[in-house]
């Protein structure tokens, strides 16, 4: 794989608790091109520079894109690990498919990522909650206006040293049910990790922050009656005991920690449901004392307890504004095997 050499590097930030996320990027990327005579081909680690586009391409116009979300972690013996990368690479391909992407070849992005986190090893952040996060991304290039699928793509890495997703970091998030806005639908693109999916969520994210909140939680489009997930993270419930997460109903990202949570908790004796949960099952969860715990599940926040909600102007408030015994278990147990603190029987590391 070619690699192309900068030839005056970046001054790195302090790596310590104001690092925040995403506001940092590192020396290099890893770049591959598509088109339809070469399929898949170019690639290379290059450094991470702005690139250049016509204003009549394609993912200006109609959003044809899709990214993922990784993280690379200092371990407690020095190397370096990637949670489950192939889990991403093939969630990914399955967004590029929902897409009308090409597939792209899952050994060849692989490959240049290892190199890229060996070339950046420096850049990644050892105190505990930091890690470098990777975001691999594909966006449409063909030069053309028209509702079609493109015939070009750029397939491009980049990293960023992070520390927590919250300001507050494990403090317990505050969310808002949204029961008017949607983000998506059954047949829709909510299962994809595609762009639109974001921007669609902006508006109620930033009434919601009004009020006083961190995020939105969203219900079902159809009925406005099932919860289905937060903005960057799935949901989770503990009602009288038993582990409550919605069902992958197809407006639903599946999220790999998510997986993971539910693998962990079912391998230690929890009970565990994925089904459809109504809001209004959570609410008189709450109103009889039988919501123990809220958490959220995702890359960028590992697992974020949840201290209240907000439905239809009511607050409800879980485990009194703390984090919860579970919430905290999993926590502890998911961190431990991405930085080496607990032994990853179950082969989830990559290491670099």
């Amino acid at each position: 794989m070619q690699i192309i050499k900068r030839e005056v590097l970046k001054e790195k930030p302090v790596f310590d608790n104001k690092l925040g996320f995403g506001r940092y990027f590192t020396d290099y990327m890893f770049t591959m091109k598509y088109n339809v005579e070469e399929g898949w081909h170019d690639a290379k680690i290059e450094p991470n520079a702005p690139v250049q586009f016509d204003l009549a391409t394609t993912i200006f116009h109609y959003a044809q894109g899709i990214f993922e979300g990784m993280k690379a972690f200092k371990r407690v013996d020095g190397s370096i690990g990637v949670f489950r990368p192939g889990e991403n690479w093939a969630r990914m391909n399955r967004s590029a498919e929902r897409m009308c992407i090409p597939q792209f070849p899952e050994d060849v992005v692989e490959e240049g990522l290892e190199e890229l986190l060996k070339l950046e090893k420096d850049w990644i952040p050892s105190l505990p909650g930091t890690a470098l996060y990777i975001r691999p991304t594909i966006v449409a290039t063909k030069v053309m206006l028209g509702v079609h699928a493109s015939t070009e793509y750029l397939f491009f890495i980049i990293l960023s040293p992070v520390g927590s997703y919250y300001a507050h970091g494990l403090e317990p998030t505050k969310l808002l049910v949204e029961d008017y806005y949607t983000r998506a639908t059954v047949g829709g693109t909510g299962e994809a990790k595609c762009l639109g999916n974001y921007a669609c969520s902006m508006k109620a994210g930033e009434e919601a922050e009004k009020k006083g909140f961190d995020q939105v939680l969203w219900l079902d489009a159809q009925e406005k009656k099932y919860v289905e997930e937060v903005g960057s993270m799935n949901m989770f419930f503990v009602i009288d005991g038993e582990v409550v997460t919605p069902a992958l109903v197809g407006s639903i990202l599946p999220g790999i920690t998510r997986k993971s949570a539910i693998y962990l908790l079912q391998q230690n004796g929890y009970r565990v449901s994925e089904r459809r949960v109504s809001i209004d099952e959570v609410v008189e969860a709450s109103r009889c004392g039988k919501l123990e715990e809220a958490f959220g599940t995702g890359t960028a926040a590992v697992i974020s307890p949840v201290g209240e909600f907000e439905y239809k102007g009511e607050r409800f408030v879980v485990n009194g504004g703390k984090m919860g015994e579970i919430t905290s278990w999993l926590y502890d147990n998911i961190t431990g095997i991405q930085y080496g603190k607990k032994p990853d029987v179950y082969g989830w590391v990559k290491k670099i």
